[in-house]
């Protein structure tokens, strides 16, 4: 797992991801796979078609001056480029799968020349069946800007912790303090109480790792607005969250303070996609 795979469709939304998928790989001797993935159903034709060979040919050209920029600045670490073909997230899902990859990073908007929108189409449902954590940036993130200051909001769910892992991972990289913010987002006394002990128990974890952090709490019943309202007033450069993703045979979808967070959040967003929880009774 040493290779971060970049969803390029060549706007500008999706290359400032590709800055900050540099800054990272930099930061934690990592390569860098960029994938482009064509989608038949929107360009009616395949790769493999003639009417298709100027197109390929074009991103060729494209991911070939784009690897001509970074390499110099990734040392003895790669960048290399993909083309796929199939439905976007799908394909871009099947990619970080195969490569065993650490994370996705991509753009949450950008209008391509090649496909118009997919971008910004397929961030969510990427994030809700991505293998591996996604941070997705919208128009406006300054990928170039340090990570310093990563944002681990804790609720009461029991999801809510499996983030940290990660989030101490990139914490650990650029020397960054992690902002802990227990959220009551309920008046009912148990439920805080479990916002108090998962904050805590993330706390003696962090001081365990010898991260540095600061604990803030939220009381809110607008987790969304609250949040990143709260965030932007703290200099905050990522957001962790959870994505409460719900998978159907009929659709995928995010829970909603997942998809408004990466859909409305002017800083970056780190999703992480809940695993499996066995459920012990500690008493």
């Amino acid at each position: 797992m040493n290779t971060i795979l970049v969803a390029i469709d060549f706007s500008e939304c999706s290359l400032n991801a590709l800055a900050n998928a540099v800054s990272i790989a930099q930061a934690g001797n990592l390569n860098i796979r960029m994938i482009w993935v064509n989608n038949p159903g929107t360009t009616k034709m395949t790769i493999y078609s003639d009417s298709a060979k100027d197109m390929v040919a074009e991103i060729t050209k494209e991911f070939d001056l784009l690897i001509e920029k970074y390499r110099p600045m990734l040392g003895n670490n790669t960048i290399e480029s993909v083309i796929r073909e199939g439905r976007v997230y799908r394909e871009i899902s099947d990619e970080a799968k195969e490569m065993g990859c650490i994370c996705i990073i991509m753009g949450a908007h950008g209008v391509s020349g090649f496909e118009h929108l997919w971008i910004g189409s397929n961030a969510n449902k990427l994030i809700a069946v991505a293998p591996c954590p996604v941070i997705t940036l919208r128009t406006g993130v300054n990928a170039q800007k340090a990570l310093k200051r990563i944002l681990l909001p804790i609720d009461s769910t029991l999801d809510t912790r499996q983030k940290v892992p990660f989030t101490i991972y990139l914490a650990k990289l650029f020397d960054a303090e992690i902002v802990l913010l227990s959220i009551y987002a309920s008046v009912v006394k148990g439920i805080r109480n479990k916002v108090n002990i998962y904050s805590q128990q993330v706390i003696d974890y962090l001081e365990e790792e010898g991260v540095k952090y600061e604990h803030h709490t939220l009381e809110t019943t607008n987790v969304t607005i609250d949040t990143i309202a709260f965030a932007s007033k703290q200099n905050i450069n990522l957001i962790s969250i959870m994505t409460e993703q719900e998978v159907s045979t009929r659709n995928i979808l995010l829970g909603p303070y997942a998809q408004q967070m990466v859909n409305t959040s002017p800083i970056a967003v780190l999703s992480i996609k809940p695993r499996d929880t066995l459920v012990m009774d500690s008493r």
